[in-house]
């Protein structure tokens, strides 16, 4: 019993469970605990904003800085474009208004001529050849042949600064597509003066000497110009190599066709204009039956000029961008050389001029 008594007192000496002092010691401590979270966040996020001061801008401060240096260097890049492209307009307006006032000028002298009733003679203004009739139309294409060849050689320094300055992919394909429709613009020229005198074509009046020394129904064969600029375009693929060369052949072969048919239209129109001692058959009828034939040269002359627009346009898909770019640009130095060495070669008996003129 008395073990027990001693168990209850020790009991009562026990402490009571008291439910709401634990919550607030709990609330206490959870208060302390916030406290100091409270203030080691503080703590790190004024380090973080030490750290932003101390190691200077952000990154996205530093994109945003190279994209507006980028922006800032495009804006250059574009006011430069633009001012070179208001001096290649003014000077291509010069040399048309030029070009205005010295067809007004030869309209002024065939008019004199006219009413003098005399057929003088006019040399040529690009080649000087001699010739006792003015032909307006003929004279027209001259000075529009005179503007092609100067737009040509400003379209052909416009590749060259593109690819200096490694230009994308898709403005330089603009480039390259206008002037090759440049070149099929002369195509086009040459079929609306061919009218006015088409042996003038046939042979070339408008070129330089040396020029029609490559002559081929009214241009240089373009079988020929592909064996000219093959090396330009290296490296070439194997795959590259294989379709100009089928190129080449195939234009080889429609220049032959197109060579044949001419000469049998020459063995036909002399055959047909031969003095029959027979007598049969009549002087007029043979006159109108040759110039229903030589209609037919004209035609020729259109089919060599397509020929040529089919071998440019070819090339052009078989080619990259740049290697069409180089192409284009080898061609226009081409034809300039010919027009250089043909001015070299007539002065040679005059006085003593560089070799290296300014083209």
């Amino acid at each position: 019993m008395a073990s027990t008594t001693t168990q209850f007192a020790t009991s009562r000496k026990m402490s009571i469970y008291d439910p709401f002092n634990n919550i607030g010691m709990c609330d206490n401590t959870f208060r302390h605990a916030i406290n100091a979270t409270d203030a080691s966040s503080s703590s790190r996020v004024d380090t973080r904003l030490a750290n932003k001061e101390s190691t200077g801008p952000s990154l996205e401060d530093e994109a945003a800085k190279t994209m507006s240096d980028k922006l800032q260097r495009r804006l250059a890049q574009n006011r430069e474009a633009a001012r070179k492209s208001r001096l290649r307009k003014k000077a291509y307006v010069q040399q048309l208004e030029t070009c205005r006032l010295k067809l007004v000028q030869l309209e002024q002298e065939l008019e004199r001529s006219r009413q003098q009733g005399v057929c003088g003679t006019l040399l040529n203004t690009s080649n000087c050849i001699s010739s006792s009739n003015i032909n307006s139309g003929i004279v027209a294409f001259e000075i529009m042949y005179d503007l092609w060849v100067f737009e040509q050689r400003k379209r052909d320094n416009e590749l060259k600064t593109m690819l200096e300055n490694q230009v994308s992919e898709p403005d330089l394909r603009i480039s390259v597509d206008s002037s090759l429709n440049h070149y099929y613009e002369l195509f086009q020229m040459k079929a609306n003066a061919m009218k006015a005198d088409v042996f003038y074509f046939m042979y070339g009046m408008w070129r330089t000497p040396i020029e029609r020394l490559f002559q081929w129904l009214g241009g240089p064969r373009p079988s020929e110009l592909i064996c000219m600029l093959m090396p330009q375009l290296e490296p070439l693929t194997e795959e590259q190599v294989m379709s100009l060369s089928t190129l080449k052949h195939s234009c080889k072969q429609a220049e032959d066709a197109l060579s044949i048919g001419m000469d049998k239209l020459q063995q036909t129109l002399a055959q047909g204009i031969t003095i029959n001692i027979t007598g049969i058959g009549s002087y007029n009828a043979q006159m109108t039956l040759a110039m229903k034939r030589l209609e037919g040269i004209e035609n020729f002359l259109n089919q060599a000029d397509h020929l040529r627009q089919q071998v440019f346009q070819q090339m052009s898909r078989i080619l990259t961008t740049h290697q069409a770019a180089r192409g284009l640009i080898a061609l226009g130095e081409y034809f300039q050389h010919l027009r250089a060495l043909s001015s070299l070669w007539s002065a040679r008996f005059q006085e003593p001029t560089s070799l290296n003129p300014s083209l």
